[in-house]
Protein backbone atom coordinates (compact mmCIF):
# COMPACT_ATOMS: atom_id res chain seq x y z
CA UNK A 1 0.00 0.00 0.00
CA UNK A 2 1.21 3.41 -0.92
CA UNK A 3 2.50 5.08 2.26
CA UNK A 4 0.01 8.38 2.38
CA UNK A 5 -2.59 6.43 1.42
CA UNK A 6 -1.95 4.09 5.21
CA UNK A 7 -0.79 7.71 7.14
CA UNK A 8 -4.61 9.01 5.82
CA UNK A 9 -6.58 5.36 6.83
CA UNK A 10 -4.85 5.92 10.66
CA UNK A 11 -5.28 9.81 10.60
CA UNK A 12 -8.66 9.41 9.80
CA UNK A 13 -9.01 6.92 12.56
CA UNK A 14 -7.45 9.00 15.21
CA UNK A 15 -10.14 12.06 14.20
CA UNK A 16 -12.88 9.55 14.53
CA UNK A 17 -11.33 8.58 18.35
CA UNK A 18 -10.88 12.71 18.96
CA UNK A 19 -14.45 13.18 17.74
CA UNK A 20 -15.87 10.52 20.13
CA UNK A 21 -14.17 12.49 23.25
CA UNK A 22 -17.38 15.28 22.65
CA UNK A 23 -20.31 12.45 24.00
CA UNK A 24 -18.13 10.98 26.18
CA UNK A 25 -18.15 14.00 28.12
CA UNK A 26 -21.23 14.98 27.16
CA UNK A 27 -22.37 11.60 28.99
CA UNK A 28 -19.59 12.17 32.39
CA UNK A 29 -21.96 15.67 32.86
CA UNK A 30 -24.75 14.12 31.86
CA UNK A 31 -26.17 13.46 35.44
CA UNK A 32 -24.19 16.23 37.49
CA UNK A 33 -25.75 18.81 34.84
CA UNK A 34 -29.57 17.43 35.73
CA UNK A 35 -28.73 17.63 39.58
CA UNK A 36 -27.74 21.51 38.63
CA UNK A 37 -30.82 22.04 36.69
CA UNK A 38 -32.73 20.46 39.55
CA UNK A 39 -30.68 22.53 41.64
CA UNK A 40 -31.39 25.70 39.72
CA UNK A 41 -34.91 25.26 39.23
CA UNK A 42 -35.71 24.80 42.96
CA UNK A 43 -33.52 28.44 43.44
CA UNK A 44 -36.30 29.96 40.77
CA UNK A 45 -39.56 28.09 42.49
CA UNK A 46 -38.45 29.34 45.77
CA UNK A 47 -38.24 33.26 44.48
CA UNK A 48 -41.34 32.75 42.27
CA UNK A 49 -43.46 31.55 45.88
CA UNK A 50 -41.65 34.75 47.61
CA UNK A 51 -42.83 36.61 44.48
CA UNK A 52 -46.47 35.42 45.28
CA UNK A 53 -46.11 35.72 48.90
CA UNK A 54 -45.22 39.38 48.50
CA UNK A 55 -48.23 39.85 46.29
CA UNK A 56 -50.44 38.24 48.33
CA UNK A 57 -49.49 39.96 51.98
CA UNK A 58 -50.20 43.20 49.27
CA UNK A 59 -53.82 42.11 48.26
CA UNK A 60 -54.51 41.12 52.23
CA UNK A 61 -53.18 44.25 52.77
CA UNK A 62 -55.42 45.93 50.79
CA UNK A 63 -58.92 43.78 52.35
CA UNK A 64 -57.33 45.04 55.69
CA UNK A 65 -57.17 49.16 54.73
CA UNK A 66 -60.92 48.69 53.26
CA UNK A 67 -62.14 46.84 55.92
CA UNK A 68 -60.72 49.40 58.18
CA UNK A 69 -62.91 52.13 55.48
CA UNK A 70 -65.74 49.87 56.34
CA UNK A 71 -65.56 49.50 60.27
CA UNK A 72 -65.01 54.12 59.61
CA UNK A 73 -68.17 54.07 57.85
CA UNK A 74 -70.18 51.83 60.21
CA UNK A 75 -69.58 54.05 63.04
CA UNK A 76 -70.38 57.05 61.15
CA UNK A 77 -73.64 55.08 59.78
CA UNK A 78 -74.78 54.30 63.71
CA UNK A 79 -74.30 58.13 64.44
CA UNK A 80 -76.44 58.85 61.82
CA UNK A 81 -79.15 56.39 62.83
CA UNK A 82 -79.36 58.20 66.31
CA UNK A 83 -80.32 61.21 64.15
CA UNK A 84 -82.24 60.48 61.62
CA UNK A 85 -86.57 60.68 62.68
CA UNK A 86 -88.26 59.70 59.46
CA UNK A 87 -88.57 56.09 58.34
CA UNK A 88 -87.33 56.80 54.62
CA UNK A 89 -83.85 57.83 56.51
CA UNK A 90 -84.06 55.17 58.84
CA UNK A 91 -84.49 52.45 55.83
CA UNK A 92 -81.66 54.31 53.97
CA UNK A 93 -79.33 54.27 56.37
CA UNK A 94 -79.94 50.20 57.28
CA UNK A 95 -79.63 49.03 53.79
CA UNK A 96 -76.16 51.16 53.26
CA UNK A 97 -75.36 49.62 56.55
CA UNK A 98 -76.40 45.91 55.63
CA UNK A 99 -74.20 46.40 52.52
CA UNK A 100 -71.46 47.50 54.31
CA UNK A 101 -71.37 44.41 56.79
CA UNK A 102 -71.48 42.37 53.63
CA UNK A 103 -68.43 43.93 52.68
CA UNK A 104 -67.03 44.04 55.79
CA UNK A 105 -67.99 39.90 55.82
CA UNK A 106 -66.73 39.68 52.41
CA UNK A 107 -63.62 41.56 53.74
CA UNK A 108 -62.50 38.71 56.70
CA UNK A 109 -62.85 36.57 54.27
CA UNK A 110 -60.55 37.17 51.84
CA UNK A 111 -57.78 38.42 54.76
CA UNK A 112 -58.04 34.71 56.34
CA UNK A 113 -57.68 33.56 52.70
CA UNK A 114 -55.04 35.29 51.42
CA UNK A 115 -53.10 34.25 55.27
CA UNK A 116 -54.21 30.30 54.45
CA UNK A 117 -52.86 31.26 51.13
CA UNK A 118 -49.52 33.07 52.16
CA UNK A 119 -49.00 29.92 54.84
CA UNK A 120 -49.22 27.43 52.31
CA UNK A 121 -46.76 28.83 50.09
CA UNK A 122 -44.29 29.38 53.20
CA UNK A 123 -44.68 25.76 53.87
CA UNK A 124 -44.03 24.87 50.14
CA UNK A 125 -40.70 27.08 50.12
CA UNK A 126 -39.74 25.05 53.63
CA UNK A 127 -40.44 22.25 51.92
CA UNK A 128 -38.11 23.32 48.88
CA UNK A 129 -35.10 24.65 50.86
CA UNK A 130 -34.90 21.25 52.34
CA UNK A 131 -34.69 19.80 49.01
CA UNK A 132 -32.35 22.45 47.95
CA UNK A 133 -29.89 21.45 51.06
CA UNK A 134 -30.48 17.83 49.76
CA UNK A 135 -29.26 18.70 46.47
CA UNK A 136 -26.11 20.23 47.95
CA UNK A 137 -24.94 17.02 49.51
CA UNK A 138 -25.95 15.12 46.38
CA UNK A 139 -23.57 17.61 44.05
CA UNK A 140 -20.71 17.38 46.24
CA UNK A 141 -20.80 13.88 45.52
CA UNK A 142 -21.29 14.09 42.09
CA UNK A 143 -18.66 16.27 41.39
CA UNK A 144 -16.23 14.41 42.67
CA UNK A 145 -17.67 11.57 40.67
CA UNK A 146 -18.09 13.88 37.74
CA UNK A 147 -14.25 15.38 37.94
CA UNK A 148 -12.40 11.94 38.55
CA UNK A 149 -14.58 10.67 34.96
CA UNK A 150 -13.70 13.73 33.38
CA UNK A 151 -9.56 13.84 34.05
CA UNK A 152 -9.83 10.20 32.78
CA UNK A 153 -10.90 11.57 30.10
CA UNK A 154 -8.65 14.56 29.39
CA UNK A 155 -5.99 12.23 29.86
CA UNK A 156 -7.10 9.80 27.28
CA UNK A 157 -7.85 12.64 25.42
CA UNK A 158 -4.29 13.71 25.43
CA UNK A 159 -2.42 10.83 24.48
CA UNK A 160 -4.84 10.39 21.35
CA UNK A 161 -4.00 13.80 20.17
CA UNK A 162 0.04 13.06 21.05
CA UNK A 163 -0.52 10.01 18.49
CA UNK A 164 -1.96 12.39 16.50
CA UNK A 165 0.66 14.82 16.50
CA UNK A 166 3.45 12.46 16.29
CA UNK A 167 1.54 11.14 12.61
CA UNK A 168 1.14 14.61 11.38
CA UNK A 169 5.11 15.14 11.47
CA UNK A 170 5.73 12.16 9.59
CA UNK A 171 3.30 13.29 7.08
CA UNK A 172 4.04 15.89 4.23
CA UNK A 173 1.94 18.90 4.03
CA UNK A 174 0.20 18.72 0.68
CA UNK A 175 -1.33 15.07 1.95
CA UNK A 176 -2.59 17.03 5.00
CA UNK A 177 -3.70 19.49 3.05
CA UNK A 178 -5.55 17.82 0.73
CA UNK A 179 -7.36 15.83 3.36
CA UNK A 180 -8.16 18.03 5.55
CA UNK A 181 -9.91 19.81 1.87
CA UNK A 182 -12.10 16.72 1.84
CA UNK A 183 -12.76 16.31 5.48
CA UNK A 184 -14.42 20.00 5.75
CA UNK A 185 -17.61 18.42 3.83
CA UNK A 186 -17.16 14.66 4.51
CA UNK A 187 -16.16 14.61 7.65
CA UNK A 188 -15.12 11.26 9.27
CA UNK A 189 -16.17 9.34 5.45
CA UNK A 190 -13.23 11.34 3.81
CA UNK A 191 -11.21 7.88 3.79
CA UNK A 192 -13.81 5.29 2.85
CA UNK A 193 -13.71 1.65 1.52
CA UNK A 194 -14.45 0.37 -1.73
CA UNK A 195 -16.73 -3.36 -1.22
CA UNK A 196 -18.25 -4.67 -4.57
CA UNK A 197 -16.88 -1.87 -6.88
CA UNK A 198 -18.41 0.35 -5.20
CA UNK A 199 -17.37 3.31 -3.01
CA UNK A 200 -18.78 2.75 0.52
CA UNK A 201 -19.31 6.81 1.13
CA UNK A 202 -21.61 7.45 -1.88
CA UNK A 203 -22.72 3.93 -2.92
CA UNK A 204 -21.76 4.95 -6.56
CA UNK A 205 -19.70 1.84 -8.48
CA UNK A 206 -16.58 3.19 -9.45
CA UNK A 207 -15.03 2.51 -13.04
CA UNK A 208 -12.54 -0.61 -13.93
CA UNK A 209 -9.20 2.07 -14.18
CA UNK A 210 -10.29 3.57 -11.19
CA UNK A 211 -11.19 0.23 -9.36
CA UNK A 212 -7.74 -0.75 -11.19
CA UNK A 213 -5.88 2.31 -9.04
CA UNK A 214 -7.38 1.55 -6.11
CA UNK A 215 -6.21 -2.65 -6.10
CA UNK A 216 -2.62 -1.70 -7.05
CA UNK A 217 -2.86 1.32 -4.21
CA UNK A 218 0.10 2.88 -5.41
CA UNK A 219 -1.17 6.41 -5.32
CA UNK A 220 -4.06 7.85 -3.67
CA UNK A 221 -6.83 7.37 -5.71
CA UNK A 222 -10.28 9.46 -5.24
CA UNK A 223 -13.91 8.48 -6.02
CA UNK A 224 -14.57 9.91 -9.41
CA UNK A 225 -18.20 10.27 -8.28
CA UNK A 226 -17.86 12.26 -4.64
CA UNK A 227 -13.92 12.89 -4.09
CA UNK A 228 -13.36 10.41 -0.88
CA UNK A 229 -10.26 8.82 -0.71
CA UNK A 230 -10.37 5.30 -1.58
CA UNK A 231 -8.88 1.98 -0.54
CA UNK A 232 -9.22 -1.67 -0.20
CA UNK A 233 -10.16 -3.05 2.96
CA UNK A 234 -7.71 -5.83 3.14
CA UNK A 235 -5.22 -3.02 2.38
CA UNK A 236 -5.61 -1.76 5.66
CA UNK A 237 -5.14 -5.39 7.09
CA UNK A 238 -1.50 -5.41 5.13
CA UNK A 239 -0.71 -2.16 6.34
CA UNK A 240 -1.26 -3.01 10.14
CA UNK A 241 1.18 -6.03 9.30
Amino acid sequence: MNKYLGQLIELQKIDIEIDSFEPKIKEAREELDGVLKKQSDTLLEVEKLDEEIKETELKKRKNELHLEELSAKLKELSEKSNAVKSEKEIKALQLEEDIAKEQVDFANEEIERFENLKEQKEAEIAELKEAYESIKGELQELEQKTSKELEAIEEEKREVYDKKQKLLSEMTQNVIIFYEKIRRWAGNTTVIPVKKQACYGCYMKINDNTYAEVIKAEEITTCPHCGRILYLEHQEEEQKA
